[in-house]
This record gives structure tokens, C-alpha cells and sequence, in this order.
């Protein structure tokens, strides 16, 4: 069994106006530090050691709990612009003035309003498995197998498979070797995402569905930071063609695919996807 880095991180904690943050810090500091956020359900165990092991090799990486999320105190929000406040807030009360952001699934969604609406705070973005928000056009009808997963009172690991993992043999020999190298934090009694907070990112992803791709597409070209999109073709919750979509409409953007991964393609391919994001943070 590997050892990753990552699993002996030590827990960390800063005061902002509204909550007491949990975070993690890895890797050599200097430079412009990159924060992660992360998908509904997420809490800091949640994040694979071997992915972070790679990302921090060379970068300052930050991962975290939202408001009334996970280790963090506090009133969880309902929307995205919320959820984008309580992440501003965090970044604040460390000290940083400039930072570079990658988001997964709703985190992506999270990174992509602080960047268009925080633009002084985000150096460079990257967007993993989510959307550009609204409605993408084109895009086939969500299977509904994948809702009624996601709104269960208790999800499984088996259900995660499912919803991160593409149906194949190489994809849920993928999913559970994932399942297995969060084991280690999962096992140390992490506190469970509240009903509540659970809600507040369902509705928060709802809301966000029903804004006119019009909008959608304005808010797209406001963003003037270098992008990097990232999905995978096989990916059960957001289609690829929301990636495609979003980058036709970002002034600089690079997209990235992976044709055997889903959902969870950064954690699949955890070292190829790290690399793919240290040479963009590089410039």
C-alpha cells in the first residue's frame, strides 16, 4: 500500500468573520498558491492523496472547508454566490492577495464566479468536470438515475463509483483504487456534511442550471484570466460538451479531455492531470 504525503498533512485552522476554517497546506511555499475547491459532499478526507502528492511535488497548495462544511463552523450557503463569498472570505482571513484557483464539479462552477467577480484575486484558473453554468445547449437530458444518487440521504462508496467513474472494467478498477487511497483520512472519523449543508449545494447547483445561457455566455467572456478546462468524455454528470461549450467563449482558454475517464478523470489520472496543470499554472 502507497504512503502519500498528503495523508500526514497536518490540520489547520484561521478565523474569518463568519467561521472558523479547517484547511491543509502542502508543498514548497513561494510563488502564487493554488486553492482547491471542491464537489458537493466534499470535505478536506475527500480529496485523493495522490493527486494532491502530485500537485504539491512543485506548487503551494491549499485545500479547505467551506462554511458550515465539513470540519468548518459556521451557516452553510445556498447558491453559488455564497458558496464563492465563504471561499473569498477563507483566502482573506490567510493573507493572501493573489492566488490561482482550480475547481472540481461544483467547485468549478464556485471558481468560476470569484474569478469573473473577484478578478484582482484569481491569477489563473482551472476548471475541473463542470460546467460554464445554465442550460449548455444541445446537451442530452441528465440521466435520472444520476439525481436520485446524489439527493440520497447517505451516499455509498459504491454509488460514488457510479457517478464519478465511467461503467467499465478499467473505470471501476479506477473507482474503488480511489475509494481506497482516501480510505487512510476517512478512516481517522472525519465529521460528516450536514443535511443542511448537502441541500444548500444541491439548491446552489440548481439555481445555477436556470440562468439564460445569454447570461452564461456574458459571464464566460468577462473572464480575462488564462483558463484551463478539463473533462472527461465519459463523464456521467456534466457532459464534455459543457467544457467544449464554455471554451468557445473564454478569451483564452486551453481544453483538456480524457476519453476513458469521467467525473472523477483527475483523480483516474491523477499524475497525467497534475503535470497537465503545473505546466499551465507555469505559464
Amino acid at each position: 500500500m502507497s504512503t502519500y504525503l498528503a495523508d500526514a498533512a497536518e490540520n489547520l485552522s484561521v478565523e474569518g468573520p463568519s467561521a472558523t476554517f479547517a484547511y491543509r497546506r502542502l508543498g514548497p511555499r513561494g510563488g502564487t498558491p493554488l486553492v482547491l475547491l471542491n464537489r458537493v459532499r466534499g470535505t478536506l478526507d475527500w480529496w485523493d492523496p495522490e493527486f494532491l502528492d502530485h500537485l504539491a511535488a512543485e506548487r503551494d497548495v491549499i485545500v479547505f472547508d467551506n462554511v458550515g462544511t465539513g470540519y468548518t463552523t459556521g451557516a452553510p450557503a445556498d447558491s453559488v454566490g455564497g458558496l464563492a463569498d465563504g471561499t473569498v472570505e477563507f483566502i482573506e482571513a490567510l493573507g493572501l492577495t493573489q492566488v490561482d484557483l482550480l475547481g472540481w464539479t461544483l467547485g468549478g462552477t464556485v471558481a468560476q464566479h470569484i474569478t469573473r467577480t473577484q478578478p484582482d484575486l484569481v491569477r489563473r484558473l482551472v476548471v475541473a468536470a463542470a460546467g460554464p453554468g445554465g442550460t449548455v445547449p444541445g446537451a442530452p437530458a441528465p440521466d435520472p438515475r444520476i439525481r436520485a444518487t446524489m439527493t440520497k440521504p447517505e451516499v455509498t462508496g459504491d454509488d460514488l463509483v457510479f457517478l464519478f467513474f465511467p461503467d467499465t472494467d478499467t473505470g471501476r478498477a479506477a473507482g474503488y483504487a480511489h475509494l481506497a487511497r482516501v480510505a487512510t483520512r476517512l478512516a481517522t472519523g472525519l465529521p460528516e456534511v450536514s443535511e443542511a449543508a448537502a441541500l444548500g449545494q444541491i439548491t446552489a447547483i440548481a439555481k445555477d442550471a436556470a440562468i439564460p445561457f445569454e447570461q452564461v455566455r456574458a459571464d464566460l467572456a468577462a473572464i480575462r484570466q488564462p483558463v484551463l478546462y478539463a473533462t472527461g468524455m465519459q463523464d456521467a454528470m456534466i457532459p464534455a460538451l459543457a467544457a467544449y461549450t464554455a471554451v468557445q467563449h473564454l478569451p483564452s482558454a486551453t481544453l483538456v479531455a480524457y476519453s476513458d475517464a469521467g467525473h472523477a478523470f483527475l483523480f483516474q489520472h491523477a499524475k497525467d492531470f497534475a503535470a497537465q496543470v503545473t505546466a499551465f499554472l507555469a505559464g
